[in-house]
């Protein structure tokens, strides 16, 4: 099941089910199965504060991934911080929709156990996130 939630007031998706279908996709195209995932929508603030609690950062982040899944059932907590996802679409030239659906992919990846440390890692994950944008444009 996956499940959306803000903890925002001026944010919202516009179409939650495209989203979660496009998700869906993406999860059986890597032959994996949907457990319980959540997508927790915030500001800089909420996620600056979860990357000092759990992770022992102090910096902003656009998303934090937290997985919880086991064998191909995937499950975990995805929080994204909307002011670095609109910052980063003004700073890469990008729309702001584009770069929302980047970063959802890129933590649904890192779920699947994509990595991104290494620069070989990188640049395969980069491919992935590519391949779906591409795939889930209108």
């Amino acid at each position: 099941m996956i499940k959306l939630f803000y903890e925002i007031s001026d944010f919202y998706i516009q179409d939650e089910s495209l989203l979660i279908q496009e998700i869906c996709i993406l999860l059986n195209n890597e032959g994996m199965y949907i457990g319980n995932i959540n997508y927790i929508f915030c500001n800089d603030n909420y996620l600056l504060n979860m990357n000092k609690k759990y992770l022992k950062k102090n910096f902003y982040t656009d998303v934090l991934s937290f997985n919880y899944s086991i064998n191909k059932c995937i499950s975990g907590d995805i929080f994204i911080s909307i002011d670095r996802v609109f910052d980063n679409s003004k700073k890469w030239n990008q729309f702001f929709t584009i770069e929302l659906k980047r970063v959802i992919i890129h933590a649904i990846l890192h779920l699947l156990g994509y990595d991104d440390k290494k620069k070989i890692d990188k640049k395969i994950m980069k491919k992935k996130e590519e391949f779906y944008l591409n795939l889930f444009q209108f």
